[in-house]
Parts: structure tokens; C-alpha cells; sequence
């Protein structure tokens, strides 16, 4: 089978690898144009681009839909992992198989862009990858195949991203024989379907009225973009890092230390600040932090 791949982050090499070394033929890489990016504003590529590049496959970046028509007109199949580009329905039908997606959450919960994300930050017990149709809704195609894991202990999406994308690769493999012997995929329910809405800076802001253990999911939800953050005198903060706990005294937002340790007092239990990284500065754990702040009784963050 003729397969293309279009995706642009990091989350795609695991299937990437894996269709590498498969009797399918990876004829191309579809991925978005080089942005900006450093300092300097250099223009530099996608990881997958970088990854296909350095072993010999084509590599194609389209600048609008009829770039990208060209570029799957001729294919069976086209895989989708991050791409990050809305396709218009005409193109999804013309690949000979169409288009699928390996999305990072049992569909139908947690349609949109920042499935794991919200899976996080809502407690979710149980995730898992779904590699589904594409069809002209959000996530809304039938699915192929699934595959549930229970949420990894104290999971934050940089790591939780990691194991769904290693998860999913077999998954996708899966799916791909499925097309083969002309299985039909299955209608999504409607039932249990939800919304993961992209995150904004704004809603990332911590609110110390909150209990501990949402603030905490938060922080690991949020981590390592945008960050979740506070102030502290009148400058922001992002709160990298941190473990829900008991009580302490104090208003919502109270720092207070116990020997070498930081603690944040919340509406329900306290935070205890494991890492943080204060505007302008590089991450640092929490004593590096205590040694220059030098914090004074009763200070709060707001």
C-alpha cells in the first residue's frame, strides 16, 4: 500500500518508525511549511520533516489546500498525526483508502485539539489513542481501531504525549490491515462525547481559591505549554512542578516554607512547589528559587 503520513510534531515518529520498518511502502511526508523559530527568527523544520529528510524520503510542504491535493492525489492511504491543518472534504476522498487519524484519546471523549491535555486536567482515569476516518466533522469519523491505558501516575502532557505516541504506532499498523482486508469501520456514539478546546494563557492562570489537586491536575495539564502561572510581587511565575497535599495555615495563594520546602496554601489543602520558572528566567526547583526570592512572612501569590 501506498501510504503517506502528514504530520508536523515530534508525536508522529514513533508510527513513522514503525511504518518504516512494515512491508507498506512509505512513499512521502506531508508536514507544514519551516517557521520561525529561536532567537534569531531562523526558519527551521518540522521534526518529521527532519526525521524523513535524514533517511531518504520525500518530504512535501504544502502552503494551501491545493499544495496539498498534489501532494496525496496519487496515494492509497493517508495518515494523520498533528498535522495541524483543517482539510477541506474534497481532498479527503482522494487518496484510494482517504484519511485517518491517530488521535491521543478514546474517541468520542475529548474531541478537538488538546485531548490529553484535558484528559489531565479533568482526572480522567483511564486514556488511551483512537485511530478513527476523517471525515469534515472534529474527531467525529468512524473508528478503525482503539486502544486504553490507565492514566499514568502524575502524568503531565509532555510525558503523557510520549507514551500515547508509542502506544498508538502498533495501533495505526493495526488500523492499516484492517483497510487491507476491507474492514468497515464503526460509527462513533454520541454518547459520552466532549470537547477539548485549545488552551488559552488567560484560563492557565491559577486560581488559589481552587483545591489543591485540580490546581495540581493544572499544572501538569498545562506543562509544558503555555505553563500554568501565578504572580508574585506583581510578576508572573509559572509553577512547573508541584504535589497536592494536607492543609496548611494561611489565605489561598499564602507561601510558606517547613525547612528547605515550599508550600502554597489553596481554598482545600496546600501545593507543595517542586519547580518553577519566573518570567525572563530559566526553569529552576523550588530552593533555587527560595534562595534568591527571599521570601518573607505571609507573601502570597496572586
Amino acid at each position: 500500500m501506498q501510504i503517506a503520513v502528514a504530520a508536523t510534531p515530534e508525536v508522529a515518529l514513533p508510527t513513522l518508525e514503525a511504518l518504516l520498518k512494515s512491508e507498506h511502502d512509505l512513499v512521502s511526508v506531508i508536514t507544514q511549511p519551516d517557521r520561525p523559530a529561536g532567537r534569531g527568527l531562523s526558519l527551521k523544520e518540522s521534526p518529521v520533516a527532519i526525521w524523513a529528510k535524514d533517511r531518504g524520503i520525500s518530504v512535501r510542504k504544502p502552503v494551501d489546500q491545493e499544495d496539498l491535493k498534489l501532494a496525496v492525489s496519487d496515494i492509497d492511504l493517508v495518515i494523520t498525526i498533528g498535522f495541524g491543518v483543517i482539510i477541506k472534504e474534497e481532498i479527503l476522498n482522494l487518496p484510494k483508502h482517504g484519511f485517518i487519524n491517530l488521535h491521543f484519546s478514546l474517541l468520542p471523549k475529548w474531541r478537538g485539539a488538546a485531548p490529553v491535555q484535558r484528559a489531565i486536567e479533568a482526572g480522567d482515569q483511564i486514556t488511551g489513542v483512537t485511530v478513527f476516518k476523517l471525515d469534515k466533522g472534529m474527531d467525529t469519523g468512524p473508528i478503525y481501531r482503539q486502544k486504553e491505558i490507565a492514566m499514568p501516575h502524575q502524568a503531565t502532557t509532555e510525558s503523557l504525549l510520549q507514551d500515547l505516541a508509542v502506544v498508538g504506532a502498533p495501533v495505526v499498523l493495526d488500523a492499516i490491515s484492517a483497510i487491507e482486508a476491507t474492514e468497515l469501520p464503526v460509527i462513533q456514539s454520541v454518547d459520552g462525547a466532549s470537547r477539548a478546546d485549545k488552551l488559552s494563557k488567560d484560563e492557565a492562570r491559577i486560581n488559589w481559591q481552587d483545591a489543591s489537586f485540580n490546581i495540581e491536575r493544572k499544572i501538569r495539564a498545562f506543562y509544558p505549554a503555555p505553563g500554568a502561572w501565578t504572580t508574585f510581587r506583581d510578576e508572573a511565575i509559572k509553577i512547573e512542578s508541584a504535589r497536592a497535599g494536607e492543609m496548611k495555615a494561611g489565605l489561598p495563594g499564602e507561601i510558606s516554607m517547613e525547612g528547605r520546602e515550599l508550600f502554597v496554601t489553596t481554598a482545600e489543602g496546600s501545593l507543595k512547589i517542586l519547580s518553577v520558572k519566573p518570567a525572563g528566567k530559566a526553569s529552576m526547583d523550588a530552593i533555587s528559587w527560595i534562595n534568591g526570592a527571599r521570601i518573607e512572612q505571609h507573601e502570597r501569590f496572586i
